[in-house]
C-alpha cells in the first residue's frame, strides 16, 4: 500500500529546539511537510526556520505553562492552524538519577508536570480539530523508562509509565476514527538530556560514553517518520527503539 503523504501537511513538533525534536523537524521538512517548530528557546527555533519561509514556523511554547499550551493554536498565523499531526518531544529529568529523598518535592513534581501534564496539554490543544475532521496523528515520546524501573528513576519512570497509559487510552478513545495515535519508546539516546539533568556537560558525556550503546536523535526521528508515513489504514501503536548493545 502507498505510504501516507506528508507533503503540505502541517505538523507541530513540541520540544523542537534540540535533540530528537530538532532531528524530527528536519526529517519532516524533507518530506515536504509544513512544520511548526515549538519550544521555549526561540533562538534555536529561528535557526531551524532560517531560509524556510512558509515551510517552518517557529513558535514559543512552554508545555509546563497551561496558558502557553492552551493559546498555541491562536498564536499561529491563520494559514498554519489546520494541524494534521503533533509530535510531543518536550520533556526533562532535571534533578533525576537520584534517590527519592535527595531532591525536594517541587523538583519531582516539575518532572511530572512537564512530561505528563505537558503531553496532555498539547494533545488537548489539537484534538478538537482532529476530532471534527475525523483524522490526524498524535505521536508521544515515551521511553524504555516507561517499561523498566531503575534505581534513581522513581519519578522519571513514573512520568513515562503515565505517558504510556495516557497514549494507550487516547488511542482507545479514538479507535473508531481515522485519528492515529503512536507512542515511540526510545532507549538511551545521546542528546542534551543528560546535561540538562545534571547541569554538567562532562558528567553527561561520561554517562553516555560508559553505556554499552547509544542511539542518535536521528534514529528516533526515523522511527517517528516511519510511523507517520505508514499507510493511512495502519496505526503503529507503539515502536520500541533500542541500541543494538544494551
Amino acid at each position: 500500500m502507498d505510504k501516507f503523504e506528508l507533503r503540505d501537511k502541517i505538523v507541530l513538533v513540541a520540544g523542537a529546539s534540540s535533540g530528537i525534536g530538532a532531528a524530527t523537524v528536519e526529517l519532516l521538512l524533507g518530506e515536504g511537510a509544513r512544520v511548526v517548530a515549538a519550544a521555549r528557546r526561540m533562538d534555536r527555533l529561528q535557526s531551524l526556520a532560517k531560509d524556510r519561509p512558509g515551510h517552518c514556523l517557529p513558535l514559543q511554547l512552554d508545555v509546563a505553562d497551561p496558558a502557553s499550551a492552551a493559546s498555541m493554536i491562536d498564536r499561529m498565523p491563520e494559514g498554519w492552524r489546520n494541524i494534521h499531526g503533533v509530535v510531543i518531544c518536550a520533556g526533562h529529568d532535571v534533578g533525576g538519577r537520584a534517590r527519592f529523598d535527595q531532591a525536594d518535592a517541587d523538583t519531582w513534581t516539575d518532572i511530572i508536570d512537564t512530561n505528563v501534564n505537558g503531553t496532555i496539554r498539547v494533545c488537548r490543544a489539537v484534538i478538537d480539530q482532529m476530532a471534527a475532521r475525523g483524522n490526524g496523528h498524535i505521536v508521544t515520546l515515551g521511553s524504555t523508562a516507561g517499561l523498566r524501573v531503575y534505581p534513581g528513576g522513581s519519578i522519571y519512570n513514573a512520568s513515562k509509565f503515565a505517558v504510556r497509559a495516557f497514549t494507550d487510552g487516547l488511542r482507545m478513545d479514538f479507535a473508531q476514527t481515522d485519528i492515529r495515535v503512536t507512542e515511540i519508546l526510545p532507549g538511551l539516546t545521546r542528546t542534551e538530556f543528560a546535561e540538562s539533568r545534571w547541569g554538567d556537560g562532562g558528567k553527561a558525556q561520561t554517562f553516555y560514553d560508559n553505556a554499552p550503546g547509544t542511539l542518535a536523535p536521528e534514529d528516533i526521528a526515523d522511527a517517528i517518520l516511519y510511523a507517520m508515513t505508514a499507510p493511512a489504514s495502519v496505526n503503529v501503536s507503539q515502536l520500541l527503539v533500542e541500541p543494538t548493545r544494551v
